[in-house]
């Protein structure tokens, strides 16, 4: 539940609509139950999430505040990562880093966006990525190395991770 909203939450860019299309992802995946045939469970769910998404777009295409919408607020950060819950000053700092890397994430064009998520926070293979997006395994690859180099670029200004050599 938690990967169809997380993935639904940085498509939509919305919270409440998040939850519609988790909810509704949910239902279909219920109903078409029958049809699932023991592959990879969450990559299975996760199409289902993305097909709702498209979905919604279409329904929603003249509504303009669809491309607005942004996170209302960040998640609290979890217990036991080594952060004192008594210091604000720590807790500020990391609220602020979270809340720069999402808002950079959300600003990703949207195949690099989605690429990005199913890989780095739903964890999925890049076999997994290209059966649920429809495309080559080899545009995953390279969506997701695109998707890195902008966000480091948007995110360590000054730096040009393009002419570095991966090692």
């Amino acid at each position: 539940m938690d990967a169809a909203y997380n993935f639904a939450r940085f498509l939509a860019r919305d919270a409440v609509a998040a939850e519609d299309l988790a909810q509704d992802a949910f239902l279909r995946a219920f109903r078409a139950f029958h049809t699932f045939r023991g592959e990879a469970a969450k990559a299975w769910l996760l199409a289902i999430v993305r097909n709702c998404f498209v979905d919604w777009i279409k329904a929603h295409r003249d509504e303009s505040w669809i491309a607005d919408a942004r996170e209302d607020e960040p998640r609290e950060p979890g217990e036991g990562e080594g952060i004192d819950p008594h210091d604000p000053e720590t807790l500020l700092l990391q609220r602020r880093e979270v809340e720069k890397v999402r808002a950079t994430v959300l600003n990703l064009p949207e195949p690099f966006r989605e690429t990005l998520v199913l890989r780095e926070l739903e964890e999925l293979s890049y076999k997994e990525i290209a059966a649920l997006t429809e495309v080559p395994i080899g545009t995953v690859m390279s969506r997701l190395a695109r998707a890195r180099q902008m966000l480091g670029v948007l995110l360590l200004p000054g730096t040009d991770l393009r002419s570095e050599t991966p090692s």
